[in-house]
């Protein structure tokens, strides 16, 4: 997702052809479930602890999808979880969609990245992003639920480095999830990232499944903003970075709503992870149909006109609609302004 006023990381599309895309009910990218069967316990995940895995789309509704994406102008398909390296048909549907022609980017806990598949998804310019969340042993251990998650977390980064990442085109990133047990690990993660051409990923906790059970681990949202500024000055000053700070993401703007789609791993489409709202499935309808007669899909498009509150009125409104997760999540109106933008922290929607 590119930055306000320079790219400081390498996650959406130039505005023009979002803008584009938007208007002609296309997509960019499309994030899809293989499966929702996963190997950690993240507090702050937002798929349920016991998923039902029931009913899970075969391969072939899979590539069917798949297809459908790129009949709409999808250049990159990102492939979520679940854990993507328990799925066990991941390198055939690699190369299927490479196949295609289109990108592939995946959101891995890296307790799968063997020196195997390190090397079989930079033979493939597979982008990875490596869910990491604390340079402490303990805490990170914490954060995921498992004992030795943290050695792991480090081996898969150390083969994924080894395998040629990161490069040109062996994109390398690290997901952070903000919370209590990590906030003072925040600068120092991000500077040891930066410094070695791994793009950082950080962003603030939607209340959702499992996080909504774990109140503890959020960060108010003043302290959100001090972090954020923080580190806005530590990529002016260090990395000539320039970038407003802005919720949900750290050095970046979400526009994922006009560009993008959800499909689970039960062929549901959501706007994205947060907005757990099913325009429909891809088993009934397909999803160029789908895109183009939701109106919750409209509505997000058009956020300008739609969004409510403060975040209507905001002087950053044409670039930003906060986090609809949040939104939705701690309201029910996934068109309320943002509850966790500091902001709005203290005005009423």
């Amino acid at each position: 997702m590119a930055s306000c006023f320079i790219q400081t990381s390498d996650f959406e599309f130039p505005l023009a052809d979002i803008e584009k895309t938007a208007a002609r009910d296309g997509l960019l990218s499309m994030e899809i479930e293989f499966s929702l069967r996963c190997n950690y316990r993240c507090p702050y995940c937002y798929v349920p602890r016991n998923p039902d895995v029931s009913q899970e789309l075969s391969r072939s509704e899979i590539k069917d999808v798949i297809r459908q994406a790129h009949a709409l102008g999808a250049r990159k398909i990102i492939i979520l979880g679940g854990e993507p390296s328990i799925y066990p048909h991941l390198i055939a549907m690699i190369d299927f969609i490479r196949g295609q022609g289109m990108a592939v980017e995946i959101f891995t806990n890296g307790s799968g990245i063997t020196p195997a598949l390190a090397d079989a998804l930079a033979g493939r310019s597979v982008r990875v992003v490596l869910k990491m969340n604390s340079f402490d042993e303990a805490t990170q251990d914490r954060l995921t639920g498992v004992k030795g998650s943290y050695r792991q977390i480090r081996e898969s980064l150390n083969r994924l480095r080894q395998a040629g990442y990161p490069s040109e085109d062996r994109f390398l990133a690290v997901s952070t999830v903000i919370c209590r047990e990590n906030r003072g690990d925040i600068l120092t993660m991000w500077q040891w990232l930066r410094d070695r051409g791994i793009a950082p990923y950080f962003e603030i906790i939607t209340p959702q499944a499992n996080a909504a059970d774990h109140p503890e681990l959020n960060v108010p949202p003043e302290e959100l903003e001090r972090l954020f500024y923080a580190i806005a000055r530590l990529d002016r000053e260090r990395y000539g970075l320039v970038w407003e700070p802005q919720p949900p993401l750290v050095g970046n703007k979400c526009l994922r709503h006009r560009f993008s789609c959800l499909v689970t791993a039960r062929g549901d489409v959501l706007p994205c992870v947060g907005v757990t709202l099913a325009v429909g499935n891809i088993r009934e309808t397909p999803l160029a149909d789908i895109l183009r007669t939701s109106e919750v899909i409209r509505n997000l498009k058009r956020h300008r006109e739609t969004i409510k509150g403060p975040c209507r009125e905001c002087e950053r409104a044409a670039e930003c609609y906060g986090c609809r997760g949040a939104a939705f999540q701690m309201t029910g109106d996934y068109l309320a302004s943002d509850p966790l933008c500091w902001k709005n922290s203290h005005t009423a929607n």
